[in-house]
């Protein structure tokens, strides 16, 4: 069944070597679309949610209430360059790299408020 289709396009197709630019353009052109679509989709917000990332971790400061990527929530009771110290519970506090915050639960009071 497939082998008279081969033959049918065999027979259509010009018989000089000479080639177009429009079937290149037909076989390219969907391929643009595909990777548009995986760029507004996939790539993009990806990238706008690691800014807002970046940016949560550029505002922390001692007081915030934090949850953690492994699900620990606590008080930041110091904040370092890479790291801050989190105080889970009475005379406990914890090393966390600032890249395990996913998210700050309540931002600490300022003075003035």
């Amino acid at each position: 069944m497939i082998f008279p289709c081969i033959l049918a396009q065999a027979a259509a197709s010009p018989a000089s070597g000479s080639t177009s630019a429009i079937p290149i353009l037909n076989q390219i052109l969907p391929l643009g679309f595909i990777v548009l679509i995986f760029y507004f989709l996939v790539i993009r917000p990806q990238q706008r949610k690691q800014k807002e990332h970046q940016r949560l971790l550029q505002n922390l400061k001692t007081g915030d209430k934090v949850v953690t990527s492994a699900g620990i929530h606590g008080l930041i009771s110091n904040v370092k360059d890479k790291t801050i110290i989190l105080k889970v519970a009475d005379n406990v506090k914890i090393e966390f790299d600032k890249a395990s915050v996913t998210f700050i639960e309540k931002a600490a009071e300022t003075a003035g408020s």
